[in-house]
């Protein structure tokens, strides 16, 4: 049963927020495409509301063919020419209202739960999260705290290490170190070894990151990862590991239980899991669901999985990615606090395989928000 929403009969209303500043804007598109085209209208009344790249609210029309990956250069993004719209806090209750050029102000209704399906910064970063909690608004996901410590990486493997989660050595360089000290910079990178990677420490989608086959070729990927943030990660090469991946999702009792883990196993020209890999025609990866491991790496792999969620203070939803090595050991890559759900996205193909399918996935999240308050918890 839905969760009574103030003494009413009618259907909880979900926002499902899409878009934002970052670049991973045309990803987070596509995910609510599939997220919109998922809901159940029968038990929710859904209002998309996109943010556009320059940070403008947006009521949009959630017609999820028109964000769909049309090709590498037609890619989705929100039209910042549609109706502005706007949370607005009055006596108790949390609204969206649009607001036109000479029109008056309309008001949408009381907005139950939203449903942020942002990647990146400026909105999986536990900005939109702590927005939502001063409003009072029940929201999908992680808090304010995991958010931030899950999408940076250099915190996240901090967090994970303390816990005594395994991770791969790396060092931070940030823009005003590159600059000041190129040479220590260099040396820093030297001291891990070769190959390595260097990764915009807050973004996604493996946008900006690079493999680095030597000393040689930093320089240039460090320029790349810089475009994307000032803060940049060289991390250490898991040579001759796969990349396996656990999905994790809370039951309404608050325990969280683990899909099948799946692989992913990267084709053609490309040397690692890179965004054409992810996003664009599946020729350019296989992938296992569930992964062909024993059961006992599998085990395993749930149990790192459950702690690197709780070690963070996850809530709701998080995808846990591995590398795992011939002899069976394994160290967390990073744990994603809003997987996507795209068509080729693993997480709902794990929980698919896992016996909940991808609408009975997106209830539950829906539904977790429901029964959750804000603040302090």
């Amino acid at each position: 049963m839905n969760r009574p929403v103030d003494g009413e009969s009618r259907k909880p209303r979900v926002a499902v927020v899409f878009g934002g500043r970052s670049s991973e804007h045309a990803i987070s598109c596509v995910t609510a495409g599939s997220v919109l085209q998922a809901i159940d209208p029968d038990r929710y009344d859904v209002v998309p509301v996109g943010i556009a790249a320059d940070g403008r609210w947006v009521l949009e029309s959630g017609d999820p063919d028109r964000l769909r990956i049309q090709g590498p250069d037609a890619l989705p993004h929100v039209d910042a020419e549609r109706a502005p719209v706007a949370l607005f806090r009055e006596s108790g209750s949390t609204d969206l209202v649009v607001t036109e050029p000479a029109q008056p102000p309309r008001t949408l209704g009381e907005v139950d739960v939203v449903f942020p399906l942002l990647h990146g910064p400026w909105g999986e970063d536990g900005t939109i999260q702590g927005m939502l909690e001063m409003a009072g608004v029940r929201y999908v996901g992680a808090g304010v705290l995991a958010s931030a410590v899950s999408m940076d990486k250099a915190y996240m493997k901090v967090v994970l290490a303390a816990a005594g989660l395994p991770v791969l050595p790396s060092v931070t360089v940030t823009a005003a170190q590159w600059s000041a000290d190129p040479i220590g910079c260099r040396d820093r990178a030297g001291a891990l070894g070769y190959p390595l990677f260097a990764k915009p420490a807050r973004g996604g989608s493996s946008i900006g990151i690079s493999k680095v086959h030597d000393a040689s070729e930093l320089d240039s990927a460090m320029a790349a990862a810089l475009e994307h943030d000032p803060k940049v990660l060289l991390e250490q090469a898991a040579v001759g590991a796969r990349e396996i991946e656990c999905g994790v999702l809370q039951r309404l009792d608050g325990a969280p239980e683990t899909s099948v883990p799946a692989e992913i196993r990267i084709t053609g020209d490309h040397e690692f899991y890179d965004f054409a890999a992810k996003y664009l025609p599946e020729e350019h990866t296989e992938l296992d669901v569930p992964a062909e491991v024993p059961a006992a790496v599998t085990a395993d792999l749930q149990a790192l999985a459950v702690r690197a969620f709780e070690a963070v203070g996850c809530e709701g939803l998080a995808r846990v990615d591995f590398f795992v090595f011939p002899d069976g050991t394994a160290v967390v890559n990073e744990i994603n606090t809003m997987p996507g759900f795209t068509p080729l996205s693993m997480f709902p193909r794990m929980w698919a395989a896992s016996g909940l399918d991808y609408p009975a996935l997106v209830d539950r999240l829906i539904q977790l928000a429901l029964h959750r308050d804000t603040g302090l918890r």
